[in-house]
């Protein structure tokens, strides 16, 4: 996720360190580089044009800050300027103060509306609330059979609407439904088109006579690019959105329709689809993803993937055996597989501040993750918890049970032995040693 971006504008920042002064000419030079470095990104030209307008004029006639250098100067500004362009500040999803919660999802076809629809079932799910499923897409019959699939994936229930043809009947009878049940949300899966048509907008402002929705979400596939920009103004003119969902974000490497749409649409871009899995889906926070783009980390967010994939109990355990200095392979193969839940790995080391530029071209994939997993399973209980009887019959035996080489082997127990030394001086050192420990690790 703005891989390209983030590599072009670093390159920028490293060249201005160098200069020991930021005159008008050096800001000339930087800002032609963003403008090539934002248009290969995708982001819309005329909003490229403001964007550098208004860097140049926070940047030139001001004096330069005493505790900054040239290129922290312009990162700043341009770090104001991109949270400016995405929205100032993150945008919550409306909730109904009394009854049912409405979502209609809209947007072309192919754009991931189907597989929004099932994340934000499984979101609310997990807070507690009865979520129905409404499948308004009566031209596609595959988008009813997936519906119904992600329903059962996540505890849903989904309106039934065979036989019936007039997705505004199917709507109406489905609130219905959802308001005798006393069903906290509804979400209405709407079809969509390879274009945006006359017939298209005819039906979606049908189904929001019918729905009234709280939330009329645009689901756009960040992967689109410039054409995002494109579909968010047309239906932006002709239905009454109340935000955008970003679907791929994690496979696009530029960002543009991140920073371009909520200028061009005028709503705010409230979710972010990260991956294929249900729970890969993230609040849009302007200020965290500008500083994604500057590579400067989301340590928020990065706390709120580990809440969501730690349990408290087996965080407090985790605590306690480090504290106890007892690190086994068993505790290091169950973090593992913990910290699978949060995401890619790639993906959570670039959240870390300063971390993600030391480890560009480091592969950090879940292919390593899974032969990790794999050589611990691999050993006996024993082996597990006294690694040092692991010698070289003992590692031939695991490395052919695990499908790997006896110098894999030998490297997750080299990685488990760094790892339990380092646990056991966090346990003997006081709180101030521990924070130097916990300093010194983000340092290197």
């Amino acid at each position: 996720m703005f891989e390209g971006l983030r590599d072009r504008l670093g390159g920028i920042f490293k060249e201005l360190r160098s200069r020991g002064v930021l005159g008008e000419r050096e800001v000339d030079v930087a800002l032609r580089e963003i403008r090539i470095a934002l248009l290969e990104a995708d982001v819309h030209f005329k909003l490229t044009k403001d964007f550098v307008a208004k860097v140049r004029s926070d940047l030139v006639g001001v004096g330069q800050a005493a505790h900054l250098d040239p290129s922290q100067q312009v990162v700043k500004a341009v770090q104001a300027a991109l949270i400016g362009l995405m929205g100032g500040r993150g945008v919550s999803l409306k909730k109904a103060k009394l009854g049912v919660t409405v979502f209609m999802l809209v947007g072309l076809q192919g754009s991931g509306k189907t597989t929004s629809a099932g994340k934000l079932s499984r979101r609310f799910r997990k807070q507690g609330f009865s979520v129905l499923l409404v499948p308004a897409d009566v031209a596609r019959p595959a988008a009813i059979l997936q519906l119904k699939r992600l329903a059962e994936q996540t505890n849903s229930e989904v309106f039934d609407s065979e036989g019936m043809s007039d997705s505004v009947a199917i709507v109406r009878e489905a609130l219905d439904r959802a308001r005798i049940e006393h069903f906290d949300y509804c979400i209405v899966d709407t079809a969509g088109r390879m274009n945006v048509d006359d017939d298209l907008m005819d039906e979606l402002r049908r189904i929001n006579a019918v729905t009234m929705p709280h939330e009329m979400l645009l689901v756009v596939d960040a992967m689109t690019g410039q054409e995002a920009v494109n579909i968010g103004k047309a239906f932006g003119g002709g239905v009454n959105l109340t935000g955008v969902m970003l679907t791929k974000m994690d496979g696009d490497a530029r960002g543009g329709a991140a920073v371009s749409l909520r200028a061009v649409t005028g709503v705010p871009i409230k979710l972010v689809g990260v991956g294929e899995k249900l729970d890969a889906l993230e609040e849009f926070h302007p200020e965290r993803m500008a500083a994604r783009i500057l590579g400067m980390g989301d340590v928020f967010s990065l706390i709120e993937k580990t809440e969501a994939a730690f349990d408290s109990k087996s965080a407090k355990e985790v605590a306690e055996s480090f504290q106890k200095g007892e690190f086994s392979l068993e505790t290091f193969r169950d973090q593992i597989l913990q910290m699978r839940k949060m995401g890619s790995m790639s993906d959570i080391l670039s959240m870390v501040p300063s971390l993600g530029a030391r480890l560009k071209g480091l592969k950090v994939g879940d292919k390593e993750v899974v032969r990790t997993v794999a050589i611990i399973d691999s050993m006996t209980l024993e082996e597990r918890c006294r690694p040092s009887i692991i010698k070289g019959s003992r590692r031939r035996r695991i490395a052919a049970g695990s499908g790997t080489e006896v110098a894999h082997v030998n490297r997750v127990l080299k990685q488990f032995t760094q790892m339990q030394k380092m646990m056991r001086k966090f346990s003997k050192g006081g709180k101030r040693k521990q924070i130097q420990m916990m300093q010194q690790m983000l340092n290197h």
